[in-house]
This record gives structure tokens, sequence and C-alpha cells, in this order.
């Protein structure tokens, strides 16, 4: 059950999240800016909520021309290799990821400096989640998200200090990209479609901060 005024109501749980507000998130325009302290905290736990598949996920902001998405993440975020593919694939989409060496105050996210999301504490009994209007307000966890994003290093950098955690199928495509294979003789040699070997391809390179693939297989094999 949601409470509150207008200008700020209190959402009670990914279920409500989604239902109530879940269409904020697709209708950025200008930016839309989130904060986290892992991957978990806003998509992942929703999803996890909808698994059997009998309500949406929550929405997610297309990339757009004059949209800026920017994401930061702690530490947390990274560690395993899944994870780490995740916010290659995350940066691969057009958004600027960041990782935070320290805790983030609050999680939270601003869509296009109108509105805000405030995830509360994880305690016991469902979550909150307060979407709040108040423009002053907004300006004000806007000014502190921002500066935690800007202060906290860029994905590539993150993971060039932890050193690539990458599984076995992202080392064959690494050996694929430095013997010089094309895309089509690529995804022949390790079975994929032509269009998951590209996915996989644009994820190992945003993972790695390249912009060419001899650039990719430079980095990791450097390491």
């Amino acid at each position: 059950m949601s409470e509150g005024h207008e200008d700020v109501v209190t959402l009670r749980g990914e279920r409500e999240l989604v239902l109530r507000a879940g269409d904020l998130f697709a209708a950025a325009r200008e930016e839309f800016l989130c904060g986290a302290a892992d991957l978990v905290t806003w998509s992942g736990g929703v999803n996890a909520v909808f698994a059997e598949g009998k309500r949406p996920p929550l929405p997610k902001p297309a990339p757009r021309d004059g949209l800026a998405m920017r994401k930061v993440y702690t530490r947390r975020a990274l560690g395993d290799a899944y994870s780490e593919r995740r916010l290659a694939a995350i940066a691969a989409s057009g958004a600027d990821v960041r990782i935070s060496s320290a805790p983030l105050a609050r999680e939270a996210i601003v869509i296009d400096r109108r509105i805000a999301v405030l995830a509360g504490s994880e305690s016991r009994g469902p979550r909150t989640y307060t979407v709040v209007r108040v423009p002053e307000v907004v300006d004000g966890v806007r000014s502190l998200l921002y500066a935690t994003w800007e202060a906290a290093e860029p994905l590539a950098d993150a993971l060039r200090a932890s050193g690539p955690a990458l599984d076995e199928e992202a080392r064959l495509v690494l050996g694929a990209l430095t013997d010089g294979l094309t895309d089509e003789a690529g995804a022949r040699r390790l079975g994929m479609s032509l269009r998951t070997y590209r996915r996989r391809v644009a994820e190992l390179m945003a993972g790695v901060g390249a912009t060419s693939r001899f650039q990719a297989g430079v980095r990791v094999r450097g390491r």
C-alpha cells in the first residue's frame, strides 16, 4: 500500500514500484542518474519478484539522442565474472558507469531533474521506495548523487585495477579477437550466432575500456 501526498509518495515493495512508478523509468528523456550499492537494488530485485512472468520487469530507459545515462555503483557490484559481464553490458548499452570506493549515502534514481526515487533501508518486510516530485528536494538529491558519480572511477579503470574476471566464454572470444578472426569466423569457431558473438565482443570491449578489438586483446592479455 502506498502512502503520502501527490508530490511525495511512498511505495511498499518491488511490486508496487513497478505497477505505480515503472513507467517513470522508461520515460526519461534528458537524464537518467542512478546510484546503487550493487546490481540487485533496482532491476535485479524487481525482476526476481516477477520471475514467474506474471508481471512485467522494471522498465528501462531506452538509449536515445540527448539522453545522458549515468550510473554509479559501489565495489559490491564487482567481484565475479557474471556481475562484471552485466556491468559491461550496461556500459555497452550507452550508460556512463562508474564505481565508487565509498558507500552511497542513499540509493536513488533521478529522472530528468524532475523526479527522484529513493530506496529505503534494507530491513524486515517490503523495502520502501519514495517517489519525490518536490523540485528543491529533487535538486538536492541529484546534487549529492551527481557528486558521487563524478568522483567515482570509470568502470574500465575499476576493472583494470581489480583485474578482469573473465569466464571461459569471454576467454574464447578474446582468443578469437587476438587471432584476428572476422566476426563471422569468430562466431563459427565458438558456435555462436553472429549477433551473440558481436554482443559479447561489445561487452568485453566496454569492460576493459577498449575502443578497438585489438586494443581489448592487448589490455586483457597485458594484465
